[in-house]
């Protein structure tokens, strides 16, 4: 079993005594859990002979590592290794969805009303020396608030809103299944007829043919004038062209954008200067939070000794 995470001695003895007789080998040094980024590289020599793998290796390493029974992401998204041939074609493969709604839906709940507010606008004026209002605001008290993605990070995002007086609609392939968190639940066919009333849109939705440009022009010109759009999921879920374009014509109040396609913007993206955009890259998630590293690893360590046990794995995607 290869290790990726950043673990202490004592972490480490965890790991070992939730699989007794497993040989684990521990790859990245504890150091690296101050770092936003965890540096992994599986030695070649380990390749061939892994069965369980925890955490997230690049790709093109994962694809030599054909003994693979089991991945266990460190990360709630797994797009990277659902593509064809990257694992072996029994391989079962788990995520660490539950790990990210609080630091996630934080950070889209902080670009909801920084936008509302218009700060980062007034953080323009404050760059060039100017002490002069900029017009009307928004506020979140009593406004709509229509969520794409109903999961951990969507329905933690729409507890948040209707803490501050919000009413939150959720849109999901499952729309008879209650969520917490959401006043009403709907299909995505039915997005299109609500847009026109929602204050904000939020997405939080995986990587998929069928979320691909959910938001294009199209969409964006339904939406309201005064409307705003987060997203934190991920970033081909935008037209970000259309979103500049829209954003250029007033066509939306504003735009917070943790995620884009692709990412990073190209220099030359007009998003990058339009006053009405909110970028940030991707930091929403990962180990910016500390207290994201805990959860994850106690996703890693429960679904290890479930694995142990024959029990059924957590967070199951294939």
């Amino acid at each position: 079993m290869i290790n990726c995470l950043p673990l202490d001695q004592s972490e480490r003895q965890e790991f070992l005594q939730a699989a007794p007789g497993v040989r684990q080998e521990f790859i990245v040094d504890t150091d690296m859990r101050q770092s936003m980024h965890w540096l992994i590289d599986v030695p070649q020599s380990l390749r061939s002979e892994a069965t369980i793998i925890l955490g997230n290796p690049p790709a093109e390493q994962v694809v030599a590592c054909r003994n693979l029974v089991w991945l266990q992401t460190s990360s709630a998204g797994v797009d990277a290794y659902l593509k064809p041939g990257i694992l072996p074609p029994d391989a079962m493969l788990t995520s660490a969805s539950g790990a990210y709604g609080q630091s996630v839906s934080e950070h889209m709940f902080a670009m909801m009303w920084a936008l509302m507010k218009d700060l980062p606008g007034y953080r323009d004026n404050q760059r060039m020396g100017r002490w002069e209002p900029r017009g009307a605001v928004l506020s979140p008290r009593g406004c709509q608030v229509l969520v794409l993605g109903t999961g951990d990070i969507g329905a933690s995002f729409a507890r948040l809103a209707k803490d501050v007086g919000a009413r939150t609609i959720g849109i999901r392939r499952h729309p008879d299944q209650p969520v917490e968190g959401f006043d009403r639940l709907a299909g995505f066919d039915d997005l299109d007829a609500l847009l026109p009333e929602m204050d904000v849109v939020a997405l939080a939705l995986p990587s998929t043919p069928q979320t691909r440009h959910i938001i294009d022009g199209h969409r964006l010109a339904l939406m309201k004038s005064t409307a705003v759009l987060i997203n934190a999921g991920r970033g081909d879920a935008v037209d970000c062209m259309a979103l500049a374009q829209a954003l250029d014509k007033d066509g939306i109040f504003g735009a917070g954008l943790d995620v884009t396609e692709p990412e990073p913007l190209p220099e030359d993206h007009p998003l990058w200067r339009q006053p009405r955009c909110l970028l940030t890259p991707h930091v929403a998630g990962g180990a910016h939070l500390p207290s994201n590293m805990d959860k994850v690893r106690a996703i890693c360590l429960d679904n290890l000794r479930r694995f142990m046990d024959g029990r059924p794995l957590r967070n199951r995607m294939r």
